[in-house]
């Protein structure tokens, strides 16, 4: 019995693998508003019935390949920054798997950094696996902090902003950390995820295209609004 359970389960995680990598299929062909799980079924051969005991409904579906996505990028992300340099070399190392694995992964970023899909309201589920997106740059942060090697200088903040601030800080696990530099460490990131999202749209054709050098400028930018350098 254990070796016809075990021989079940990997089954499933197979057909369910197949599953989303064809829904990964339709996302590049018809964007989330065209994932149909009928047309899921029909690619793989399946009936709809069949299809709906692994995912129910079209939502369910979308929700795992938003994880999926969160979590491959938080893993590319992790890597990067895992270095033994400094911390603007992690923060660039960082910066720049971010943008090469949204270049990589069209389809899927603009999943989860583009228009939102009509109707469609993420769970719980997603918070953990997005978190690990700002956390890997936050975390940079919070480690030059602690090792004595960012500045604090900077006006402090209000009252709103320090309540946010701690409030990032207990989803992030940056406790001990100022409420002035995860203020900081928060606008590099907006800056950052601001210029990949301008590139991602096409917003520099014509004028900063291709944008390597200026992305590496503004990489630059960031490590001096964060304090790290």
């Amino acid at each position: 019995m254990p070796a016809h359970r075990t021989a079940r389960e990997r089954a499933r995680a197979e057909l369910t693998a197949e599953i989303k990598d064809e829904a990964r299929r339709q996302l590049a062909d018809n964007g989330a508003n065209g994932l149909s799980l009928r047309a899921v079924a029909r690619e793989l051969g399946m009936v709809s019935s069949a299809l709906y005991r692994y995912f129910p409904s079209r939502d369910d579906l979308l929700t795992a390949l938003i994880v999926d996505a969160y979590n491959a990028l938080g893993d590319t992300l992790d890597t990067a920054s895992a270095s033994d340099g400094t911390p603007a070399d992690r923060w660039r190392a960082a910066a720049d798997a971010l943008r090469t694995w949204a270049r990589a992964h069209p389809y899927e970023y603009a999943l989860l950094y583009g228009t939102p899909v009509p109707g469609y309201r993420a769970p719980h589920d997603t918070v953990a696996p997005a978190g690990r997106v700002p956390g890997a740059f936050l975390r940079i942060a919070r480690d030059a902090w602690h090792a004595g090697d960012l500045r604090a200088d900077g006006a402090e903040p209000d009252d709103t902003l320090r309540t946010q601030a701690r409030t990032i800080a207990t989803a992030l696990d940056l406790s001990g950390l100022p409420e002035v530099v995860i203020l900081r460490a928060v606008d590099a990131w907006t800056q950052l995820f601001g210029t990949v999202a301008l590139e991602f749209t096409g917003q520099f054709a014509n004028t900063l295209d291709p944008a390597d050098v200026y992305f590496a400028r503004t990489v630059e930018l960031q490590l001096r609004t964060a304090g790290l350098a």
